[in-house]
C-alpha cells in the first residue's frame, strides 16, 4: 500500500499519465460531464468530499503549472477561490459557459460531493524539472 500520496488508484493513475499542459477538472457535484471525458464519481452525499478537500490533496500530489476558473466564482465562492488562490499559481478566468467547453478537452474530471455554486477548476499540468 502507498505511504504517501492519493491512495485512490484511479487519480493516481490519471496523475502518472499527465503529461505537460494536460487538464484534469475537479469538480462540484452540479457541473455536467461531458460525453467521452473520464470521470472520476467521488461524491457520497451533498458536500462529502468537498471541493476544498479533494482540490487540496490532488494539487498536493500534482504538478500544477496554471488553473482556470469561471469568472463568476469571483462573487458567488469566495471560499473555493480562497482554496484556489492558495495554489500559488497563474489563474486565467473564462465565463462559466467557456468553462464548460473547455472540460470537453480534460483527461479526467473528478466529481465531489460539494454544492457551493462555482466550485470548479481546470488544473493544468506542469513538469516536475
Amino acid at each position: 500500500m502507498k505511504r504517501h500520496g492519493i491512495l485512490n488508484s484511479h487519480i493516481s493513475k490519471v496523475l502518472t499519465d499527465l503529461g505537460h499542459t494536460d487538464m484534469i477538472v475537479i469538480a462540484d457535484c452540479g457541473l455536467p460531464i461531458p460525453a467521452g471525458v473520464e470521470r472520476i464519481d467521488l461524491a457520497l452525499e451533498l458536500g462529502t468530499p468537498s471541493f476544498v478537500d479533494v482540490l487540496r490533496v490532488v494539487a498536493d500530489d500534482m504538478a500544477v503549472e496554471q488553473v482556470t476558473l469561471a469568472s463568476e466564482i469571483k462573487d458567488a465562492n469566495p471560499v473555493a477561490l480562497e482554496a484556489v488562490t492558495k495554489l500559488a499559481v497563474p489563474q486565467d478566468y473564462v465565463s462559466h459557459e467557456a468553462f464548460k467547453e473547455l472540460t470537453k478537452q480534460a483527461k479526467v474530471i473528478i466529481r465531489t460531493g460539494e454544492a457551493t455554486p462555482y466550485a470548479n477548476v481546470i488544473l493544468h499540468a506542469g513538469v516536475i524539472f
